[in-house]
């Protein structure tokens, strides 16, 4: 075999400043001296995590006042759906099932945890016949004619 007739070439240069050297400040002071355009912008927080900052609003929630609290369904509406349901002879399962909801809401409305829907008080009302809302809490349900 014949040898190769390639030539080999070698380059040699300086590599240019790499992107971390390029910002700094020395660096672009050196380019201004040069009289090159430089431009500068400042951009507020890049790259830090900035979501576990404090502002006022977020230390008010924290304080948590009266005010900043859901209302939750009193035990006293839950007491009154468990001696309906059971009076009806339903479990938390069969009154969900009846009023299209998961039974867990059934389960969060009879320990007070839930946060009162109207809608979801007038199914479980409708279901048990007794009534949730209002002055008299757990007399029965009158059922009259709707007016349309």
């Amino acid at each position: 075999m014949a040898e190769s007739d390639w030539d080999t070439v070698t380059v040699l240069r300086k590599k240019g400043p790499s992107a971390a050297q390029a910002k700094s400040k020395q660096a672009i002071l050196a380019a201004q001296r040069r009289g090159e355009d430089v431009e500068t912008s400042k951009k507020w927080a890049a790259g830090q995590n900035k979501q576990h900052f404090i502002t006022k609003n977020t230390a008010k929630l924290d304080r948590e006042t009266e005010e900043l609290h859901h209302d939750r369904v009193p035990l006293e509406v839950g007491k009154v759906i468990q001696q309906g349901r059971q009076s009806k002879g339903m479990t938390q399962k069969d009154l969900a099932t009846k009023i299209n909801e998961k039974p867990q809401v059934i389960a969060d409305y009879e320990s007070g945890r839930a946060i009162p829907n109207n809608q979801v008080m007038g199914k479980i009302e409708r279901a048990i016949g007794l009534k949730l809302r209002g002055k008299d809490i757990g007399k029965t349900l009158e059922t009259g004619p709707k007016g349309k």
